[in-house]
């Protein structure tokens, strides 16, 4: 896609009001020092930067987006928690907008049916849509609004909330549709651009860079989240994320927000992620997804030291699940798990998504680094609950050399903890406190060595070394801590 240059009057502007300010040394790209011996057409011939021009792609894909309004029963509103928007919000939008705010701010009818309002975007012709699970959850009647203000009543195929992915349905023929992109090409620090209904503002259009990839958020495991830094507010949810080739790389989905607005943080389903969630919705009208039974962290600069891992890659096992598919396969705690299925494992966040992936009752192939080697682990892949239920759990520890204080667990505690042994941290200074050890965790191993009383773990701090990578159980988790002891 053409971009425009800068105008060289702009530029030339720029340099003359640097130099009427006495900033001589300023050089501006593409601009010689007035002192140069070069010739003045060298800066001429200079290429000046180019910024990007979003006008093209949203003449060519605008027309396939959508504006999603839902009513909703405001008793299962009331159930799920959620809640219009107050008081000060209302205001502040507002305010922002030009408006005069009342004095009273009206207040919502509880007896009425709840309104929302969410994007979406046409994936085929004949009216499948695709949008946010969440804009659509408990819906009693959905309209979707038109590019060219035409109107339908929409049907639900289906939703996964565990990605909140939506497929709906207008009846309808010959529709725009947007291109499709590939979100493993995405790079960060490329462009990308927003179209949705912010507030209800229908086809607003929103551009910044990708941020981050592979993004993992609280409760949502399932899903390698793209981090942009494109503005999106309520209303754009389930709205699409598009590369410079005006093709989908995401759905808009989330934004970190204290106020409930914008703070520089969004987050996009990846698309290749959302377009097989919409197979098996449409298949089916669910989903189905393949689990092993294991709780994985990130493997940092020093827990890759400590296991002798090199550079810093793969999923490190914190916790196996008893009698799960990894349990039988041989899996354990302290194993890296650097590929599956053939696809490398770079971030931790990326390994749950792949092993959904997989039929449930196929067989997968773990490549796992264990003991400073490389080994293959076969395990048949079970099928994940619609709903997991939580690990009862317990804390986690350190002590000796790592500058707490531990006891061992009693009978009770342990029974509680669902544990076989380890050590409660009363006390956390010195290197474990550095590392971020506290009082209630529960140590349970170093270095892969399990430890169940005080001097099992003496003797593993004195085989570790300067560093040692210790397990610990911390509320309903299992991690790896780095310490440094030497």
């Amino acid at each position: 896609m053409q971009v425009p240059r800068f105008k060289p009057s702009i530029v030339a502007l720029a340099v003359a009001a640097a130099l009427a300010a006495g900033c001589s040394d300023l050089k501006m790209p593409g601009v010689q020092d007035a002192h140069a011996a070069a010739p003045a057409t060298a800066a001429a011939a200079a290429p000046a930067r180019q910024l990007p021009d979003f006008s093209a792609l949203v003449d060519e894909q605008g027309p396939a987006v959508v504006n999603i309004a839902v009513k909703k029963d405001p008793a299962a509103v009331a159930l799920r928690g959620n809640r219009a928007p107050g008081d000060e919000e209302l205001r502040e939008f507002l305010r922002r907008f030009g408006l005069p705010a009342p004095d009273r701010m009206p207040q919502p009818d509880r007896e009425a049916p709840a309104q929302g309002v969410g994007s979406g975007f046409i994936i085929s012709a004949d009216g499948t849509i695709l949008t946010n699970a969440h804009v659509v959850d408990g819906a009693t009647e959905v309209t979707v609004r038109l590019a060219d203000k035409r109107e339908f009543k929409a049907k639900v195929l289906g939703a996964d909330a565990k990605t909140d992915v939506a497929v709906i349905k207008i009846d309808a023929t010959g529709l725009p549709t947007v291109k499709i992109g590939d979100t493993r090409k995405l790079r960060v620090g490329e462009w990308v651009a927003a179209i949705g209904s912010p507030f209800g503002l229908e086809h607003t259009v929103t551009a910044g860079i990708v941020s981050a990839k592979s993004r993992n958020l609280p409760d949502e495991r399932l899903v390698p989240f793209i981090q942009t830094d494109v503005a999106v507010n309520p209303g754009n949810s389930g709205g699409p994320l598009f590369n410079m080739n005006g093709e989908v790389v995401g759905i808009n989905s989330q934004i970190f927000s204290t106020s409930g607005g914008y703070m520089g943080l969004s987050f996009a389903i990846p698309i290749d992620l959302a377009m097989k969630v919409k197979d098996q919705l449409v298949a089916y009208g669910k989903v189905t997804r393949g689990r092993i039974g294991v709780v994985v962290q990130q493997v940092t600069p020093a827990l890759a030291e400590s296991f002798g891992l090199g550079t810093p890659r793969g999923a490190l096992v914190s916790n196996v699940e008893p009698n799960a598919p990894a349990a039988q396969a041989g899996l354990q705690s302290g194993d890296v798990i650097v590929a599956f299925n053939g696809k490398p494992i770079a971030e931790s966040g990326e390994l749950p998504a792949i092993v959904a992936d997989v039929k449930p009752g196929e067989t997968a192939t773990a490549r796992v680094w264990r003991n400073g080697a490389e080994r293959d682990v076969k395990i048949t892949v079970a099928e994940m609950p619609a709903e997991r239920a939580t690990l009862a759990a317990a804390p986690a520890a350190q002590q000796g050399k790592l500058g707490v204080a531990v006891r061992p667990l009693s009978a009770d505690e342990a029974k509680r903890l669902q544990s076989d042994g380890g050590l409660l941290v009363e006390r956390a200074e010195g290197a474990a406190a550095k590392a971020g050890m506290r009082a209630g965790d529960v140590i349970l191993g170093v270095n892969g060595k399990a430890v169940k009383s005080i001097d099992e773990l003496k003797s593993a701090l004195d085989a570790a070394g300067k560093s040692a990578a210790v397990l610990v159980q911390r509320g309903e988790n299992r991690i790896f801590v780095p310490v440094q002891i030497g």
